[in-house]
């Protein structure tokens, strides 16, 4: 069996990846000597990610989580990184002399969760971000009580405009009777929602409704139910960088899933939190709380600690139906 074949049989694994909305923007194209990561446009999120920080963050993370499925499985593979738009093309795979260093293992990238409901109180021990930082990310730690209000305005920028809500909508799947509840997008379970709360979010922003509630102060409601979120002594953490070249973000990307799984492996939980950057009032509030050099930006916000419940395993598209 060549390597490429090998690979190929551990694609399910790699599609483990995290990504915006769950959105799973990455293609996978086999040739006889190398693996193709391309993206595919349609899973983009043009209206609330124009800048594609959070595209190309989520090819970094596949990237690297495709680095470690291949290291666990004794394959000796590298990644080059050279986007192409042309041909929406992010990175090739290719052999390499040795096996990928990482100490992570498939077992990490399968117990990685994103947990968007309740976490018990309690602030990141320094020793454990000194780890993560290690691992090379630039983390910055924030009091999750601190960013009440600007979580809440993010929410009213988000609910209140019309093409980021369409996206949202396009993405949710509030019903398990959704035709792709267990292929893609954010589930009313993964988001944490009650069946009543899946229901009223439903109505509210459903496409004949949405233009009265939305007149009627619908926004303003919607982001009020989410103020207890942060309402609590723990740690949001913020992943700081510069992003001038989309290359760039997809080493940001990288980083990011390497942190992600080692809370992970802790027991730590993530709940990204990136309507803070898509809006840009709030955004501009953050870079200047956190005292940016000219060339950095904050990449990516989430908050992290022990969740209260079990978070299910968010959903993906087996690589036999891609």
């Amino acid at each position: 069996m060549t390597w490429i074949a090998a690979f190929r049989s551990h694609e399910d694994d790699c599609r483990r990846a995290p990504s915006a909305h769950n959105t799973q923007p990455w293609a996978l194209r086999y040739t006889d000597d190398a693996v193709d990561v391309h993206w595919d446009p349609s899973r983009a999120l043009p209206d609330s990610d124009p800048t594609r920080r959070d595209l190309f963050l989520s090819l970094g993370a596949f990237i690297e989580t495709c680095l470690v499925v291949a290291a666990s499985a004794g394959l000796p593979v590298r990644a080059d990184i050279a986007v192409d738009h042309s041909s929406q093309r992010a990175a090739r795979l290719l052999p390499s002399p040795s096996v990928y260093d990482t100490p992570f293992t498939l077992t990490s990238v399968q117990q990685r969760r994103c947990a968007r409901g309740g976490y018990a109180p309690g602030t990141l021990d320094p020793a454990v971000l000194a780890a993560l930082t290690a691992l090379g990310a630039d983390l910055r730690q924030v009091p999750t009580r601190t960013l009440v209000a600007p979580l809440a305005a993010a929410d009213r920028w988000m609910f209140g405009t019309p093409e980021v809500v369409g996206e949202l909508r396009a993405w949710m799947r509030l019903s398990p009777k959704h035709p792709r509840y267990q292929l893609d997008g954010l589930t009313d379970q993964a988001m944490a929602l009650s069946r009543i709360e899946a229901t009223g979010l439903a109505a509210m922003i459903g496409p004949r409704a949405y233009p009265l509630t939305r007149r009627l102060g619908g926004p303003a409601l919607l982001a009020a139910a989410s103020k207890g979120l942060l309402r609590y002594d723990g740690s949001v953490l913020i992943l700081v960088g510069s992003a001038v070249t989309p290359e760039s973000v997809i080493e940001h990307g990288r980083a990011l899933v390497r942190v992600w799984l080692a809370l992970s492996e802790r027991g730590l939980n993530v709940h990204p939190l990136s309507q803070l950057l898509d809006c840009a009032a709030t955004a501009g509030q953050l870079t200047e709380k956190l005292d940016l050099a000219p060339d950095e930006s904050p990449l990516a916000v989430f908050r992290t600690g022990r969740p209260l419940k079990e978070p299910i395993r968010s959903a993906r598209i087996p690589a036999s139906q891609v």
